[in-house]
């Protein structure tokens, strides 16, 4: 873990070929300047260990999203359009640029690109399989229904098709990331949405079955610089006959499934290869084995709460809270940053690579949230 001024950087392997870089900022130092320290140090990191960008996801005020992406542009070198998503993810103190999540792996990586021409995600062929992130995704269209379930639809439409278009379909996703305009107004309709596109491609449950084959995932507050209702992030792993890589969706113990009270995913996503397995955590709150929110109006007792369940989810595939590698965590006001710092303390996880954001959670009465990736190396 580095000091950069006012940021901070982490890095965590995830196995011998691939590691998280995490950056969080304290909102104290202007955005493009944040931006540039924080990456600067990122890509020297990145050279050094002969590392090149997966999957990216920047979090910053929606006002500063050109200052943020010129402070990352004079440092990475990165080519223009390189594939990455802004969502507006506010510091829990001060404003500007909050942090970013990088997922990094030894390459090849290749650019996955629309009938455009242009960048939506990438792609790493390792141990016998291929793991897409596709980046930015969404449905907005002025000259089509617009309405927002309508957009939802377009774009779990769209993310079939540039599966399609790479041999796969949506059964291979593993993982998604939702960012939700006015998320509270609509959530209800986004998971009506979610359900009829995932009932098409083949994803909802059968009843009686214990097979599941929903992607873990993120719903959260979050406006991105499209102005669409909502966007997407996902990560499909297509296997090869032979394949060293298992993948298996995840139920927790401690959680009802949340496709049983309306939302389509699982509780996480693990996947096994040689030497280590991966935990992505879904988005997780303090909600009970019942479906119920808990501690209302608590913040503290929300936190505590929604880290037993976290660790509950990665205890079955040996993980512990000190194995997350990444994590966003979710406050539902800025006021309750120092509650959060202080529980991490308690919890023995001072140094927890996590980038904190002011963002509305699924529920009124919930105040905190958090997702991520565990790993544990072997």
């Amino acid at each position: 873990m580095d000091h950069i001024g006012a940021a901070t950087l982490h890095s965590v392997p995830l196995s011998e070929d691939a590691a998280y870089f995490t950056l969080v900022a304290d909102g104290s130092v202007p955005a493009a300047r944040a931006a540039a320290n924080a990456y600067g140090r990122l890509s020297k990191a990145l050279a050094g260990e002969g590392l090149e960008v997966l999957h990216e996801r920047i979090f910053g005020s929606l006002d500063a999203c050109e200052r943020v992406l010129a402070g990352r542009a004079s440092v990475m070198g990165l080519s223009e359009g390189s594939p990455l998503t802004y969502i507006q993810g506010r510091p829990a103190c001060g404003s500007g640029f909050a942090g970013a999540s990088v997922m990094a792996v030894r390459g090849p990586v290749n650019v996955v690109r629309d009938e455009r021409g242009r960048t939506c995600g990438r792609t790493w062929r390792t141990d016998g399989a291929a793991f897409t992130f596709l980046q930015s995704l969404h449905g907005r269209d002025p000259q089509a229904d617009d309405a927002r379930p309508a957009q939802a639809t377009r774009m779990f439409d769209l993310a079939e098709h540039l599966l399609n278009g790479l041999g796969t379909d949506y059964r291979s996703v593993t993982r998604t990331w939702l960012y939700v305009s006015d998320l509270l107004s609509w959530y209800g309709d986004l998971n009506k949405a979610r359900s009829a596109c995932y009932g098409r491609f083949g994803l909802m449950p059968a009843a009686g079955s214990r097979r599941i084959l929903l992607p873990a995932s993120t719903g959260i507050e979050g406006d991105t610089p499209a102005g669409a209702a909502v966007t997407m992030d996902l990560l499909a792993a297509v296997l090869e006959p032979g394949s060293r890589i298992e993948v298996r969706q995840m139920t927790n113990p401690r959680q009802k499934d949340a496709f049983a009270y309306g939302s389509a995913f699982s509780r996480g996503a693990a996947i096994r290869r040689p030497g280590a397995t991966w935990i992505s955590f879904s988005g997780t709150a303090a909600i009970d084995e019942a479906g119920l929110s808990c501690h209302p109006g608590d913040f503290r007792a929300q936190m505590h709460m929604t880290l037993d369940v976290v660790e509950a989810l990665i205890a079955q595939e040996g993980a512990v809270l000190a194995d997350i590698c990444n994590a966003t965590l979710f406050l539902k006001e800025a006021r309750f940053a120092a509650e959060c710092r202080r529980v991490l303390r308690e919890r023995g996880l001072e140094g927890l690579p996590g980038v904190p954001v002011v963002a509305d959670v699924c529920r009124e009465e919930l105040l905190f949230e958090m997702d991520g990736t565990a790993a544990v190396l072997r």
